[in-house]
């Protein structure tokens, strides 16, 4: 069974936390750091594709991580960046791939190994959470509705697919000039199943600053 590759996300501007969050620190190291080492020490994990901003650090995260074999530019958009890491995958070799917001430093390795052994079986799957809040449909200030809470999850990274797969969701969306909010998004829209696994409470996603602080409280839980 051929090891899983990982595209790792982290191209981002960071408009709302002020400054790429990936680079912000974490306990005296840079978030996206956190969430490398994690890739880089599951055994399922072969190869990391790495998306930054720009291509100057490179060689500092090569000889760091082991497992980064390309280090890319993103695109304009989330999108752009995971094809930028795709189109770099060796087709005879990464028959899984696993999407990962480089912005979520506190994936753990049980959760990856949820989400490669579900895509291997079933050729998509995502992680994701139950519903806390109650969730309302808002109309120029009205509300129109209330979504059934027990239908609707908070979806989570990494996603997991079997490369054909992925490969059919980015380039339909290419070609239809689609854009999803996550990979799960494209799959589903060109009709393939997508399965679900548990997710994790730990594994957030750094958004703003108060992110951090909550990101230190549950490394010293």
């Amino acid at each position: 069974m051929s090891p899983a590759w990982a595209i790792i996300v982290a191209a981002g501007a960071g408009t709302r936390f002020g400054q790429p969050k990936q680079f912000a620190y974490l306990e005296g190291k840079p978030v996206l750091e956190w969430t490398l080492e994690a890739f880089e020490a599951h055994e399922e994990i072969g190869a990391i594709i790495l998306v930054l901003p720009d291509e100057s650090d490179r060689k500092h995260y090569q000889m760091r991580y082991g497992k980064i074999t390309e280090v890319v530019r993103g695109g304009e958009k989330r999108q752009d960046s995971v094809w930028q890491g795709f189109r770099l995958l060796d087709p005879a070799s990464a028959e899984l791939v696993l999407v990962h917001d480089g912005a979520r430093p506190l994936v753990d390795g049980a959760l990856i190994s949820r989400v490669i052994a579900e895509a291997r079986a079933s050729g998509a799957a995502v992680p994701v959470l139950p519903l806390d809040d109650t969730l309302k449909e808002v109309h120029e200030g009205r509300v129109v509705g209330t979504a059934d809470r027990a239908r609707v999850v908070r979806v989570q990274t990494p996603q997991g697919f079997q490369y054909p797969v992925l490969k059919r969701a980015l380039d339909a969306a290419r070609h239809d000039r689609f854009y999803g909010t996550d990979e799960a998004t494209l799959v589903e829209r060109i009709g393939l199943p997508v399965r679900a696994v548990r997710g994790d409470e730990r594994n957030i996603k750094i958004t703003t600053p108060l992110d951090i602080k909550i990101a230190e409280a549950l490394l010293h839980a």
